[in-house]
């Protein structure tokens, strides 16, 4: 089954047949071109099938898109984006 994953300015998500969220990543942007990915979910259905990664994935090409750079206080974000520091901008910030 593809997922169709629904994109707005500041997030992406994933909604079952019902219309209910099933997955989502929120990145707003907290300075200008400063974007911090404050939240990532995935509903237990869907665990172990690369949602995370794909919802990352996403988020961090549309914040490239918009010409900015990446912050995390998610720590889910966090770990994710210390495995690709050398190949994005990324800018870590410790979860509060």
């Amino acid at each position: 089954m593809q997922k169709a994953y629904q994109k707005s300015e500041h997030e992406i998500y994933l909604e079952n047949e019902a219309g209910e969220r099933i997955a989502e990543i929120l990145f707003p942007e907290v300075e200008p071109k400063v974007y911090c990915i404050q939240r990532t979910f995935v509903d237990d259905s869907l665990r172990g099938q690369g949602v995370a990664g794909t919802l990352m994935e996403l988020a961090v090409q549309a914040i490239q898109e918009q010409g900015g750079t990446v912050t995390a206080t998610c720590s889910y974000a966090q770990h994710w984006l210390e495995g690709c520091i050398k190949t994005i901008p990324v800018h870590l910030k410790e979860a509060q």
